[in-house]
């Protein structure tokens, strides 16, 4: 009997390539310039796979039975100049198994572009809007990709937030007719990543899930507030207390389980003389957190309550 890791193998290689079947949107936010690509999919780490996307340049989807190479040398000639249209037909024409292929471009420019093969697993189509493209296989039908253009149309909000109503909109909708396994965004701009050393501003994957589009929603809450947090501490260098507390009171808002969004709003408010509401964010930022104690006792910025004994009964 033919050794099990050695029959794996011979399995493994006889086998067509795996449809990366899913529904994506690549979109262009003209007010921020913001670039970006959001996915689901019954397939393992869709993320992975599918998106590509540079600041300043564009962002493509490329899926079913992808050509992963359509990601880097598609954004390469974007950058020389091309338009969506024009990438689509330079790589398509090279790509023997182009019927096959699914694709979705949008240039820093908002023109988009989109190519559903006749060879692609049914349901699979396209729609093009302005500044957006949607795609998608083996979905559970056309209503899919309308309801993700009419969600991304009619969200309000930062790129990340409409297209994440994208995505919710194409499962409810049905999504891939298979089920779901994984889902993933990434948004692109200038600077924006860690430390700004590079443009990922947001790059987020749940690779394997029972409902992986629930929990990108989930860990893209706390990312967007999070992103709020490091806004805020920029207007505090710069001098601007009441701008960051007002940026600070919309994180609380948005994910309002996190101790250090309180924290950092009940500094904010002590150094603009708001002392009942700096007592309140201190005391639920002690409550999710209670290690941040020791922190508040010799925290600077809450000088304007320690003569309070509220602040004394809060950090015993």
């Amino acid at each position: 009997m033919m050794a099990y890791w050695l029959s794996f193998t011979l399995l493994t290689f006889c086998q067509p390539m795996q449809p990366t079947s899913t529904f994506s949107i690549v979109a262009f936010d003209p007010k921020t310039g913001d670039l970006g690509v959001a996915v689901a999919s019954k397939f393992l780490a869709v993320g992975s796979v599918v998106p590509y996307a540079k600041a300043g340049v564009g962002a493509i989807a490329t899926q079913s039975f992808a050509n992963t190479t359509f990601g880097p040398k598609g954004l390469e000639l974007l950058r020389k100049g091309l338009t969506p249209s024009q990438v689509l037909k330079q790589l398509l024409a090279s790509d023997k198994d182009r019927e096959l292929r699914q694709v979705g471009i949008v240039d820093a420019k908002g023109r988009a572009a989109a190519f559903t093969g006749k060879k692609c697993l049914p349901w699979a189509g396209h729609i093009v809007g302005k500044g957006f493209a949607v795609q998608g296989n083996i979905l559970a039908g056309e209503q899919v990709v309308k309801a993700m253009a009419k969600a991304f149309q009619e969200t309000q909000g930062e790129l990340a937030e409409r297209l994440m109503a994208a995505l919710e909109a194409g499962e409810q909708a049905g999504g891939d007719a298979r089920g779901k396994q994984s889902a993933a965004i990434l948004v692109v701009r200038k600077g924006a990543g860690y430390g700004g050393f590079d443009d990922r501003y947001i790059d987020l994957r749940v690779d394997d899930h029972p409902e992986p589009v629930k929990e990108l929603r989930r860990i893209l809450t706390i990312k967007l507030a999070w992103a709020q947090l490091f806004e805020a501490s920029k207007w505090r260098q710069k001098g601007n207390i009441k701008k960051a507390a007002e940026i600070l009171k919309a994180a609380v808002l948005r994910y309002p389980d996190q101790a250090v969004l309180h924290y950092d709003l009940a500094c904010y408010l002590a150094l603009l003389g708001e002392k009942e509401d700096a007592l309140k964010a201190l005391e639920r930022a002690l409550q999710l957190d209670a290690g941040l104690k020791e922190l508040a006792k010799k925290d600077d910025d809450l000088k304007p309550l320690r003569s309070d004994p509220r602040f004394e009964k809060l950090v015993r």
